[in-house]
């Protein structure tokens, strides 16, 4: 410690800590890093199936967001470890990629960090607990794929695909509902899939909620919903095959680059401003009539004046529509964006049999539904609900039943749940340890106990006796794999 002044004369204290600060290195570092892993899997474990608990977050803003989806849980968490991180961007990948199953990828993976740590205690290097890990994991997926069940499934029959949607439901705040929501969900999937080519465009799914009604309320809408209204109370609230102008240009005059400055001394002079500016709203008016448009969707906002001619001239408009929402209102009527007046032509129109105004609840709020239309592989899920809440979390979920049904249209093999293809593909790994000699024996054994972390957390979370089960259900699992054996 050493006593110093600055430049004002103050004094301050000079602390020599640098000597107590030490590295963790070797054995150490390893565990540290094992403890944060297995740390962030303790606080997913609970979560964990059917029965596991909602977790509840706070923001720094003060925002409540109750979930038991583990990458949302992961995402709001404020987590500083490097480690703890990484499991964060594990449950990311897998919700990016996969869509479900975010919360038992991370408590697989704590479960691994936890045996690795006992291996590593008794002297057995990374590397080899690394590749024993990756002998196991080939053989639990060669086993999976051996116990993988296949079904049919076509547009008349869907129910397959239901089914299994209602599993992923089955964990969530919105399980009451799920075979109605496994339904919207299935059916939102088959109308934008490519079953040819056996893939599936999520973007051309839009899920909107609004609160107001009950989840029950929930529909499927073949078409685009917008969460806006006719830009004047006085236009008309529904429109039949309607032809759709999508403009990314404001009805107003256009402005000069340079800066200017208009000096207006006189009546007259204001008077002719006044009627030019009227005549460009005029000739935007006429040019969108002229190509035959029923309908204005406009990305920009536009004047008073503007709208009031529009009214006047019977074309109803809509003002302020995002980015994302014209894109995707060109995708289903078939039309094209238009950034310039001068360039408006009747092909580049978008068709739809109908487009409504539609006013919800007792507050009123107004939606604009664009339905029948020209391309009809845009949909979109409208969830209603009694809070922004139970919206925010039903998103989350028939987000995780989409992803279920795109992966079941790409690849329609199917293991059974609850803990049941773990416990296979860990007696399995178990069984085979025995033909390596080498010290990842140990490693592929420690893989098959991991293997088994998540049907004791799904026990555990049942209110069951983890142990107890486990052995029960592993038992009978050795039983009818030795009586199969024996019949081959």
């Amino acid at each position: 410690m050493a006593l110093a002044f600055d430049e004002f004369g103050r004094p301050f204290i000079i602390l020599k800590e640098q000597e107590q600060k030490t590295r963790l290195r070797g054995l150490d570092a390893q565990k540290a890093n094992i403890a944060s892993g297995k740390a962030v899997a303790r606080i997913l474990r609970t979560s964990l199936g059917p029965k596991g608990m909602d977790k509840m977050l706070q923001s720094p803003d003060g925002d409540v967001t109750i979930t038991n989806d583990g990458a949302t849980i992961l995402e709001q968490m404020d987590v500083d470890n490097q480690i703890a991180k990484l499991m964060v961007e594990l449950s990311r990948s897998q919700d990016y990629e996969i869509g479900d199953g975010t919360t038992g990828v991370v408590v697989m993976a704590g479960a691994l960090l936890e045996q690795a740590e006992r291996l590593l205690e008794r002297g057995i290097h990374p590397i080899r607990i690394a590749e024993g890990y990756e002998l196991a994991s080939r053989i639990a997926v060669d086993h999976l794929e051996h116990i993988a069940q296949k079904f049919d499934f076509g547009e008349t029959n869907l129910e397959p695909l239901i089914q299994t949607c209602m599993t992923t439901l089955s964990s969530k705040i919105v399980n009451r509902c799920k075979r109605s929501l496994a339904e919207i969900a299935v059916k939102a999937v088959v109308a934008v899939a490519d079953l040819g080519r056996r893939d599936v465009n999520l973007d051309l799914i839009k899920v909107e909620g609004k609160v107001g009604g009950k989840l029950e309320d929930t529909e499927l809408v073949y078409g685009i919903i917008v969460d806006k209204d006719m830009s004047h109370p006085q236009m008309p609230k529904q429109i039949e095959d309607a032809k759709i102008a999508i403009l990314t240009c404001p009805f107003e005059p256009p402005k000069p680059k340079t800066k200017h400055k208009v000096d207006i001394d006189t009546v007259e002079k204001f008077q002719t401003l006044r009627l030019q500016e009227q005549k460009y709203f005029d000739d935007m008016v006429q040019k969108c009539k002229d190509v035959g448009a029923t309908l204005v969707i406009c990305q920009w906002g536009f004047d008073d004046e503007a709208n009031h001619l529009l009214m006047h001239r019977n074309l109803p408009a809509v003002r302020w529509v995002g980015g994302v929402e014209l894109e995707l209102i060109a995708i289903a009527t078939g039309g094209r964006i238009v950034p310039r007046f001068q360039e408006l032509t009747p092909e580049k129109l978008g068709k739809a049999g109908l487009v409504r105004e539609k006013s919800f609840g007792t507050t009123k709020d107004r939606m604009l539904y664009i339905e029948h239309c020209a391309n009809s592989r845009a949909v979109t899920i409208f969830i209603r609900g009694g809070n922004k809440m139970i919206i925010e979390e039903t998103k989350r979920s028939i987000h995780d039943a989409l992803c279920v049904a795109r992966n079941l249209i790409r690849n329609n093999s199917i293991v059974y749940g609850g803990g049941s293809a773990e416990i296979s593909c860990s007696v399995a790994v178990e069984t085979a340890a025995d033909k390596y000699p080498g010290v990842e024996q140990y490693a592929i054994r420690a893989f098959a106990d991991a293997l088994d972390a998540v049907p004791m957390a799904l026990a555990e979370n049942s209110g069951l006796q983890p142990i107890e089960t486990l052995s029960a259900v592993k038992s009978q699992q050795i039983k009818v794999r030795e009586q199969s054996l024996l019949w081959n």
